[in-house]
């Protein structure tokens, strides 16, 4: 039951292809679903069953200049009931950004602008937040983080829902100032053809991760009735895949690898 709404901007002249979705979805888990929920909860289901409710909005935007980086952020709220009746509910989500090319500034910007969201609640946050987006954007069959980072979270239920509800509205807030000065600071720079090749193969990882990790997919693609073109709307509109590519050693795209393999505090 439920629905929602998506919409996709593509082959604009900032952005290859632009889309968010907002979506407000009830009904039983399938078997599939309960069972990946159950590797990080314990859920007492009624014949194989599980009520749930579920509202988040996502986006993901993957512009044409290689020089300005991809972002995709989701904020989401999940309840649940149980065989016996009880609810749990818990939030999740985060903002993560993915440049083909590294520019420090930038970087720098993105993360402060995150953790001063996150200080507002708890200083704690931030760095806990960070690190856990590390881990969770990770290519394992790489080696390699999808991108330079930001802040994730999952099954987040106390203090309060409220407080919560909070905190969650916060990183939702941060995602204008963290993201569009960059887009505006680099629209506009000139780029080779050898950089916008780089970025095609960047994008490649980019679909690796969603397609084989991200739980947020899986997730989609198990349930029931989902839209296919909805839950694939993070997929980017052109990608490439090549042979046993290696950038050369202390290129700009090396630089990025580096980044991608060994996360850097941005912020202190």
């Amino acid at each position: 039951g439920g629905g929602g709404i998506s919409c996709v901007l593509q082959d604009g002249h900032v952005f290859e292809k632009a889309g968010v979705n907002v979506s407000v979805v009830f009904g039983q888990l399938s078997a599939e679903a309960v069972q990946q929920m159950k590797s990080r909860k314990t859920l007492k289901d009624k014949d194989g069953k599980v009520p749930f409710c579920a509202m988040g909005v996502s986006s993901v935007i993957h512009p044409k200049n290689p020089h300005v980086p991809t972002v995709h952020f989701n904020y989401r709220y999940f309840e649940i009931e149980e065989a016996d009746g009880t609810k749990q509910w818990w939030f999740g989500g985060g903002t993560d950004l993915t440049p083909t090319y590294l520019n420090k500034e930038d970087a720098v910007h993105f993360h402060k602008t995150l953790k001063e969201a996150c200080d507002k609640h708890d200083p704690k946050l931030y760095p806990k937040y960070k690190k856990w987006c590390d881990d969770y954007f990770y290519i394992k069959h790489r080696g390699e983080r999808r991108g330079i980072g930001g802040i994730f979270f999952d099954d987040v239920d106390s203090p309060s829902k409220e407080e919560v509800f909070q905190f969650v509205q916060s990183c939702a807030k941060a995602i204008v100032p963290c993201y569009v000065p960059i887009v505006k600071k680099h629209r506009h720079d000139p780029f080779t053809p050898e950089e916008k090749l780089w970025q095609q193969l960047r994008r490649g990882r980019y679909v690796e991760f969603n397609l084989v990790y991200d739980r947020g997919t899986k997730f989609g693609l198990a349930t029931p009735g989902s839209r296919i073109e909805s839950i694939l709307m993070s997929l980017p509109l052109t990608a490439r895949w090549e042979y046993m590519h290696t950038p050369p050693e202390n290129s700009r795209e090396a630089e990025i690898l580096e980044v991608l393999r060994n996360p850097k505090d941005w912020v202190h």
